[in-house]
């Protein structure tokens, strides 16, 4: 090869592929299936991994009908097939032929050994979990500080309550060295820390991702842990050992934010219900006590009694005289208003009034007549409608029939004797098109009724 040449990348990725198809025409492969997933198109996409290493595979649709057992994240497989480039990316991956399959993989399997080990010793018992504060001052955060995990959690913390105090201890959170990290990290804050609350904070991820949280010595450390220990690994299917031996699991990080920080408006409005009832408690007894103190002095009675007689009577001396003018000068009033009422009667304002909304009522009535028709036309036209569009061509389509035209001429076909064998069509479905070549014409009509015997 010429190694002044320059390639395109179309070139090379090509290149690359017939070296490998040449190369890798046909092998097996050993492996664990990762990260499987089953698009609309029906294909399986999936890697094949071991302790060190991974391949992305492919197994297409018309080679699963081979499979004696469906593919699932975990199986322990050995994939027959061949290697090959997808050129528009430049990934390499084995297509998929055939697999055999071998039962669940080693790292799952270690994951449920462990687990039961766990379990057993009591690690995992509700009885041990340490309460988680209500209202935390203070959080402390393990986990990597480029995640966008760990900022998910910051921003939602930081809306809910803005006053919060909130740390982030950098660790690892994959890798050989992630568990050994983590741990020093909990005994750490444990010693010279004040935080109250120690989150574990990580994105979603394979099995192998997470596997740092599947280690038993950060099991162990979680559970000696002083301080309440939250998980917060991974999405809502992700569970690792940590998760069962964590004081409390969160689905994910934002969730865990969403558990551990309460919404300050939310509790402001429950301080105020509280003040608003207090208040209304102390009024209460204020008053039950004033009722209180006011029998007392009515029982007691009061010097100035005597005084506070002919005060009532003056009082009631001048409500009698008010009551006398305030009578008399009703019966003017009344006279005067009957006067005015007739007056009133006979203007013919008021007929112009009246006839105004007699209009207006007729107004109404006829706005109302021709809304009426309007409604009964709009349906009419909606049923119309329906109707047009039950027997248009999309709906027949989705029946099961469909369109051809011939390619060449661009034209429809209805009759088959307007074609002949070796012409060109295009079939026209309800989702999708297909080119096809006529093998054979044949003019019967498969639709005509069913003659009946002559003998009936």
């Amino acid at each position: 090869m010429n190694s002044q040449h320059i390639f395109t990348v179309s070139e090379l990725n090509t290149s690359i592929r017939s070296l490998l198809e040449q190369q890798f025409s046909w092998l097996s492969v050993s492996g664990e299936i990762s990260n499987l997933r089953r698009p609309y198109s029906g294909h399986i996409y999936f890697t094949l991994k071991d302790d060190r290493a991974q391949l992305k595979a492919v197994l297409f649709k018309m080679q699963q009908r081979y499979l004696e057992e469906q593919p699932a994240d975990g199986l322990e497989v050995i994939c027959h097939g061949r290697l090959s480039v997808y050129e528009p990316r430049g990934d390499y991956q084995l297509i998929v032929d055939t697999i055999d399959f071998h039962g669940s993989g080693a790292l799952r399997a270690a994951f449920e050994q462990l687990k039961k080990k766990l379990d057993k010793e009591g690690l995992f018992d509700v009885r041990h979990k340490k309460k988680v504060p209500v209202l935390p001052g203070h959080i402390t955060l393990v986990t990597s500080p480029k995640g966008a995990a760990v900022h998910d959690f910051i921003r939602i913390a930081r809306r809910r309550f803005p006053g919060i105090r909130l740390a982030v201890y950098p660790v690892a959170v994959q890798g050989p060295e992630a568990a050994v990290e983590i741990c020093k990290a909990i005994d750490l804050l444990n010693t010279i820390s004040t935080t109250e609350i120690i989150v574990l904070c990580r994105g979603g991820g394979s099995i192998e991702d997470l596997q740092a949280f599947n280690d038993e010595q950060l099991a162990r450390v979680i559970f000696n842990s002083d301080i309440p220990v939250v998980s917060a690994i991974g999405h809502e299917i992700d569970f690792t050992i940590a998760d069962f031996v964590s004081d409390l699991r969160a689905p994910t990080p934002s969730a865990a934010a969403e558990l551990l920080v309460p919404d300050r408006e939310s509790l402001t409005g429950i301080v105020s219900s509280l003040q608003r009832r207090l208040v209304r408690v102390q009024q209460r007894r204020i008053d039950r006590l004033s009722d209180k103190l006011a029998l007392h002095r009515q029982k007691i009675g009061d010097l100035s009694s005597f005084l506070s007689e002919l005060f009532l009577k003056v009082d009631q001396q001048s409500m009698l005289l008010v009551h006398a003018m305030q009578n008399l000068l009703g019966d003017r009033q009344q006279k005067t208003a009957g006067m005015q009422l007739r007056l009133e009667q006979q203007n013919p304002h008021h007929r112009l009034q009246a006839a105004q909304i007699r209009i207006t009522e007729l107004e109404n009535r006829i706005t109302r007549a021709i809304q009426q028709v309007l409604d009964t036309q709009s349906r009419r036209l909606t049923q119309q409608s329906l109707l047009l569009e039950a027997v248009g061509p999309r709906n027949t389509l989705a029946r099961g029939y469909a369109v051809v035209r011939n390619k060449k001429t661009r034209k429809l076909v209805t009759d088959s004797s307007r074609m002949k064998p070796g012409d060109q069509a295009q079939i026209f479905l309800d989702r999708g098109s297909m080119d096809v070549t006529i093998d054979k014409c044949m003019t019967e009509n498969l639709f005509q009724p069913i003659k009946k015997p002559t003998g009936e």
